[in-house]
């Protein structure tokens, strides 16, 4: 997908433009294969069968530079742009998805609190976030569907001295903990209907976390409940005032959707691992299936190239005038991962209902990239908006 057909953005530079020649800087590819290798790889089972949350991992993964990407070199980035936020996330979720997601949530987070107008968050709270010191997650799948009017707000804000009391509650939240924090948006009341983008810590009075229910995948993410009860966050913790609502959000809704391709990415790839493994003794029988491992790697290419040059556009802070094209991309994310875990699963036969196959895991994970905000039937539902004229300026 060329981009010298395209209108040029309206979004100002949020942050320079990457460097030709960067300096050594920390996020280097290879490093951090090696750490998905020795930290990651030994962990992919417990992740998916025990629940249990990679935490060691995402903090290693966060001193090794895994997250700079996402901001700026003056608060602790490295001035690889969201190309390097892609390419790490596709590294992560091509041996697991769950944690890949993970690495979504906290470079997601850390790129709503550079793209706002928040001076003192960018000098304290970001770098912590983008070492990996601070685990962060992303509440915003609520405020996206209902800016869309998919389902109701399940937050509301009321503006009081030095801050906003908030209630509500946020059934799933992804990458929390007690020290952990996230960003959510929310209307405010009386401020007709413009929404308040805030950075919530998981420790502050007025709110807890709660557990939900056991999910069949994606059950090692920490995801929990967020009650708000009266729960005040006072205005330094503030991403996007009213006000501001409107400019803060088509400044992150473009790389907040496309940022999700890492994941999609990196999955479709291990699964055509799994079918070149398969046709090593099956490939006389594995013919006869509908789709061969050439037909899902050469998708998968353009896809790529698709992905990584959107997103060098988004590290110069382009991207809104391409919004209907990131939308069109993430959607054939989605379904092109669910066609190749669906391949992979018929070439591995039998075997991949094991549990210590990946076969069905890597056919769970698929319909997750299908189904986490934004879902395909949203992701259709705002394509169609969009062609017919409708203006879809909210998330």
């Amino acid at each position: 997908m060329s981009s010298s057909s395209l209108a040029s953005a309206v979004v100002e530079q949020p942050f320079p433009a990457v460097p030709e020649e960067p300096e050594v800087q920390l996020g280097d590819l290879t490093a951090i294969r090696s750490l998905i290798r020795s930290q990651l790889v030994p962990k992919v089972l417990d992740v998916d069968i025990k629940a249990e949350y990679p935490q060691d991992f995402m903090r290693a993964l966060g001193a090794a530079g895994g997250f700079r990407g996402a901001a700026a070199p003056a608060f602790g980035g490295n001035g690889l742009g969201m190309r390097h936020v892609v390419e790490v996330m596709e590294a992560v979720s091509e041996e697991c998805l769950s944690t890949g997601f993970l690495v979504w949530c906290q470079t997601a987070c850390a790129r709503y609190i550079q793209l706002s107008g928040n001076d003192e968050l960018k000098a304290s709270i970001l770098p912590r976030i983008l070492s990996g010191e601070v685990l962060a997650g992303t509440g915003l799948s609520n405020t996206v569907k209902s800016c869309d009017t998919i389902e109701d707000f399940r937050l509301s804000a009321r503006r009081v001295e030095g801050g906003y009391l908030i209630n509500g509650v946020l059934p799933w939240v992804s990458n929390l903990g007690a020290d952990h924090v996230f960003a959510t948006g929310c209307p405010v009341q009386d401020e007709d209907g413009k929404l308040v983008f805030v950075l919530v810590d998981c420790d502050q009075p007025g709110f807890k976390l709660l557990d939900c229910a056991r999910f069949i995948g994606l059950d090692g993410t920490r995801t929990l409940a967020c009650h708000f009860k009266e729960s005040f966050v006072p205005d330094d913790r503030v991403l996007a005032h009213p006000e501001e609502s409107d400019e803060y959000v088509k400044r992150i809704k473009p790389g907040m959707i496309h940022a999700q391709m890492g994941m999609g990415l990196g999955l479709i790839d291990a699964c055509c691992k799994l079918m070149q493994q398969s046709n090593k003794s099956h490939s006389h029988v594995n013919q006869y299936l509908d789709d061969q491992v050439g037909d899902i790697e050469t998708v998968l290419a353009g896809a790529r190239e698709s992905v990584y040059e959107i997103a060098d556009e988004l590290s110069a802070g382009t991207g809104a005038e391409r919004i209907l094209e990131i939308l069109k991309l993430r959607l054939a994310g989605g379904e092109l991962s669910v066609r190749a875990a669906h391949a992979a699963m018929l070439h591995q036969g039998a075997k991949g209902y094991l549990v210590r196959n990946p076969a069905q895991r890597r056919l769970r994970e698929a319909y997750f990239v299908a189904i986490v905000t934004p879902a395909t039937k949203h992701l259709r539902r705002e394509i169609a908006r969009i062609e017919s004229g409708e203006r879809c300026d909210g998330m």
